[in-house]
């Protein structure tokens, strides 16, 4: 491991808004599960999860944005999210969180119903078909995110890549959920009604691709008919 790693993975240690179980901890009756608003955030706002949150730049972002909920940003590569939380912990701003843990044991952190919206940002597509069990969007996911949510939830996927981007319209819609919106390319058609957010904060990959001329694609969608 490099010094660099090694650095931001000691400094993640001593920020308040960073949590970092075993897998042992989170499977084995995990201390927030039910009660990030309480134990956590320490107020009664709604939850707002990244998942794949990379360096923390939307979490961050969001929660700018939304000052009255709470943004939890996950990813199982602490020294990437080291950035947002430094971020977060330098600009004081207090409704943001970070959780290194693995996707896959989503229902072990959130309790039935205990978030508000889910938010995936340029997740790798996967789009080898023997990779499909590990793309963010299938449906194996789908059915622990929809556990985990509101009835009223949403799920908002913002991607690169044209493939991922119409494998999950294909799935909503296959599998008898709602497309509330969905469009191929959010910066080159401005006539798209969209919350401003959706456009005005970007990741750090965003910003590649949309340098490399790819355009963006956005997806949000319930998890009921």
């Amino acid at each position: 491991m490099g010094k660099d790693k090694i650095r931001k993975f000691a400094e993640n240690k001593t920020f308040n808004n960073v949590i970092q179980p075993t897998r042992e901890e989170v499977m084995s009756n995990f201390l927030y599960k039910g009660n990030w608003k309480e134990k956590f955030f320490k107020n009664d706002n709604p939850i707002i999860v990244e998942l794949g949150c990379g360096k923390g730049e939307y979490t961050v972002g969001l929660a700018k944005y939304f000052p009255n909920k709470n943004f939890l940003g996950i990813d199982i590569k602490g020294a990437r999210f080291w950035r947002g939380a430094k971020t977060a912990t330098e600009q004081n701003i207090s409704n943001v969180g970070f959780l290194r843990v693995q996707i896959e044991l989503i229902e072990y952190v959130f309790s039935i119903g205990e978030v508000d919206e889910i938010w995936i940002t340029f997740p790798d597509p996967q789009i080898k078909y023997k990779r499909t069990k590990h793309r963010l969007v299938n449906p194996i996911f789908l059915d622990k995110y929809k556990k985990i949510m509101k009835e009223e939830g949403t799920i908002h996927l913002k991607t690169d890549s044209e493939f991922l981007h119409g494998y999950a319209n294909g799935l909503i819609n296959g599998m008898g959920y709602k497309v509330l919106s969905s469009h191929h390319d959010i910066y080159g058609a401005p006539e798209y009604e969209l919350p401003s957010y959706v456009r005005e904060i970007k990741t750090f990959y965003e910003k590649m691709f949309l340098n490399e001329g790819k355009p963006i694609t956005y997806l949000n969608f319930k998890l009921k008919a």
